[in-house]
């Protein structure tokens, strides 16, 4: 069997293999585009790469075509909520006559690729993309080479989807049910048998109690609740974040964010309250949730499309505010929380997007936070 490759399809199908099978990019889709592939890695310095196959007659169309992708590239910065993003610009087809030095924008770098050692030899390339240099790209394909080339993406892809699967499918959530269980389990306890209320007060979080040595607290007070209503309002709000969280990071991981997170929460209540007051609840754990959702739906923004702008984000704002105008919430112990969520993420790592510094950043920081405000409660 005979196959004619076309000399730019040749080109395609080899960027396309570097990048997919090498530096881990995975296909944008993107409505209404013609003769142009999209590719995104979010943890590269270059998140975006783009193949434009059209025809580019003079200047002025080059510059047209720049201001089209960098339109796009505004798009898809709203809907992933990067603070920043650069783009790789591929322009296979110009004109002798057309400059690539007046395509300049910021945060993209524009790249004239005639034939695949344009591409190989590029110092912009070099610089983002070290391994380009090892790796095989020539400059003719045989028929070999073609069903070789393909294979491997096609491998890359099914990998990649496969991981998706194993973190997105459901997982029966069988820590949140049992978190849940003992939660009631408490409150029923202290509603039948502590009538003076002297178990909830001996378990409650209280700086003054804390600064005599009384630590437990912290921990014991994520177990305790004021009445049905606090107990029922907790209770859905973790039926409903439990599940994904646990299906996300799994079960030992989300016991982690659940408990560390509820830890930092009761110390940044401790921070704010007065001798006088006492905090309960589940709420601080609840939000460490929240947060642990927001750093997975930050990274996996270009697969989830938006959610993190459209859902997450929203939900955790209108809860904030909520306990800022509703009086005896302990709108502290939420914010310690949520951050707590943000940092433990980062420090224990989610799917396959564990980066080591990231990791290691994300415990030194919780940490250090964890022992500044112990020390705020402890000299208050």
């Amino acid at each position: 069997m005979n196959i004619k490759i076309d000399k730019k399809d040749d080109i395609i199908l080899k960027i396309l293999h570097y990048f997919i099978t090498e530096e881990d990019y995975k296909p944008v889709i993107i409505n209404g585009l013609e003769n142009e592939i999209w590719l995104e890695n979010m943890e590269n310095d270059l998140q975006l790469i783009r193949i434009n196959t059209n025809y580019i007659h003079n200047n002025e169309q080059l510059r047209s075509d720049t201001f089209k992708a960098k339109t796009i590239m505004k798009s898809i910065k709203k809907s992933t909520l990067s603070l920043n993003i650069n783009l790789l610009n591929l322009i296979l087809d110009a004109g002798e006559g057309v400059s690539f030095n007046e395509a300049g924008e910021a945060g993209i770098e524009t790249i004239r690729v005639n034939k695949i050692s344009d591409f190989k030899r590029n110092k912009v390339v070099g610089v983002f993309f070290p391994r380009v240099k090892k790796a095989i790209l020539n400059e003719k394909m045989d028929t070999t080479e073609f069903f070789k080339l393909t294979n491997d993406m096609n491998d890359k892809t099914i990998k990649n989807e496969r991981k998706l699967a194993r973190i997105f499918s459901k997982k029966k959530p069988v820590i949140t049910y049992a978190l849940i269980v003992i939660n009631i389990m408490i409150y029923l306890y202290t509603y039948l048998y502590d009538q003076s209320g002297e178990i909830v007060y001996g378990l409650a979080n209280n700086f003054m109690r804390i600064r005599e040595g009384e630590y437990y607290r912290l921990f014991t007070a994520m177990f305790l609740h004021a009445n049905i209503y606090h107990l029922i309002f907790n209770m859905y709000a973790l039926y409903v974040m439990g599940p994904q969280v646990e299906r996300y990071y799994g079960k030992a991981k989300y016991l982690f964010i659940y408990i560390l997170g509820g830890l930092m929460g009761s110390i940044f209540s401790c921070v704010f309250m007065d001798e006088y007051s006492y905090g309960i609840g589940a709420s601080g754990a609840i939000f460490a949730l929240f947060g642990s959702v927001a750093y997975f739906t930050y990274y996996y923004r270009a697969t989830l499309q938006g959610l993190l702008r459209s859902q997450v984000v929203p939900v955790i704002m209108v809860n904030l505010v909520l306990g800022f105008l509703m009086p005896g919430i302990d709108v502290y112990a939420h914010i310690g929380g949520l951050i707590g969520g943000i940092l433990i993420s980062m420090w224990i790592g989610i799917g396959d997007k564990n980066r080591k510094v990231d990791q290691i950043n994300g415990a030194i920081v919780f940490i250090s936070m964890f022992l500044f405000m112990l020390y705020l409660v402890l000299t208050k």
